[in-house]
C-alpha cells in the first residue's frame, strides 16, 4: 500500500476514533496464553487512535507505538494519558530506528497489510528477541448480520465506485483462508498459529455512514461520487431496514515466534 493512502486515515482522526470498532477481548487473552505475559515489552505498528493499545495497556504491557499519522498519534496519546508505560512515536515502521533492546512482541492490529510486504516480516524479526512473538490481527467483513442490506448495498457501490468488483458477495468465515504464506517462507519464524473470532456490531444510519468515511476506499473517491454513494447507502438503511443494520466481523489473530 502506498504511503499516500496510509496518510488518508490521518485526515479525520476524531472520526476514526469515534467510528471504528475495537477488538474482541479474546485477542488479548490468546496473546497472553501464547506466553506474552504482561509486563512484556510490545512494539505496536500503526496503533491509530489506540483501539487495541488501550486494551494492551490495561493488561499491563509496556508499549511503544509507532504511528505514521500525527493526528492519529495525538488522539492515541489522549486516549492513553492514564497509562505512563505507553509511548507513542510519530514515524513509519519501515524507517524508524530500532532500539538496542529487542521487544518481546511486535503487534499490529489491522495495520500490517499497510507495511511493505517485501520487508515487514524480516523487520519485525529484527525488532524481536529470539523467542519473541509477531502478533498480527486481520479484520474481515464476512457473511452474516443484515445480509439483505449488504447485497443491496453492493449495487450502490457498483453504480458509484468503478473500482468495485462486479457481483462481489460476502463469504462466511470458513471460506476465508489463513494467510500464512509470508511466515511459511521466512526463515526467521516458526510456523504461524491462528485464532479466529466472529462477532457482530450494530450501526444506526449515521453511525454506519461515519464508519464508511474511515475507509481509505471511500475517502479517496471523488467528492460527487462519494456523496452519492453515502446518500444511497443511507437511504437504503433508513427506508428498508428501519435505520439500523448489523455487520458481522471476523477478527483473526496470527502468531509466529522468532526462531533466528
Amino acid at each position: 500500500m502506498t504511503t499516500e493512502l496510509r496518510r488518508v486515515f490521518d485526515e479525520d482522526a476524531e472520526r476514526y476514533d469515534r467510528a471504528r470498532p475495537g477488538y474482541p477481548p479474546q485477542v488479548f487473552e490468546d496473546l497472553a496464553a501464547a506466553g506474552a505475559l504482561p509486563p512484556a515489552r510490545v512494539l505496536e505498528i500503526g496503533p491509530g487512535t489506540g483501539k487495541a493499545t488501550v486494551s494492551l495497556a490495561e493488561l499491563g504491557y509496556r508499549i511503544t507505538g509507532i504511528e505514521l499519522g500525527a493526528s492519529l498519534a495525538a488522539a492515541a496519546q489522549r486516549n492513553l494519558v492514564d497509562h505512563p508505560a505507553v509511548t507513542i512515536v510519530i514515524g513509519s515502521f519501515e524507517e524508524w530506528t530500532l532500539p538496542e533492546e529487542p521487544f518481546d512482541v511486535v503487534f499490529a492490529a489491522t495495520s500490517f497489510h499497510w507495511i511493505d510486504p517485501a520487508t515487514r516480516v524480516s523487520r519485525s524479526a529484527d525488532a524481536l528477541r529470539i523467542g519473541g512473538l509477531l502478533a498480527t490481527v486481520a479484520t474481515h467483513h464476512i457473511k452474516g448480520g443484515t445480509e439483505v442490506f449488504f447485497a443491496a448495498a453492493q449495487r450502490v457501490y457498483e453504480r458509484y465506485d468503478p473500482r468495485t468488483p462486479p457481483n462481489l458477495r460476502l463469504e462466511p468465515a470458513r471460506d476465508i483462508p489463513h494467510d500464512d504464506a509470508e511466515i511459511a517462507t521466512s526463515d526467521r519464524f516458526g510456523p504461524a498459529t491462528f485464532h479466529r473470532y466472529e462477532w457482530d456490531a450494530t450501526y444506526t444510519t449515521s453511525e454506519y455512514l461515519d464508519l464508511l468515511l474511515t475507509y481509505s476506499t471511500t475517502r479517496s473517491m471523488p467528492r460527487p461520487e462519494q456523496s452519492a454513494l453515502l446518500e444511497g447507502i443511507g437511504r437504503l438503511i433508513d427506508e428498508e431496514h428501519g435505520g439500523r443494520i448489523v455487520k458481522r466481523y471476523l477478527s483473526e489473530l496470527r502468531l509466529a515466534r522468532r526462531i533466528r
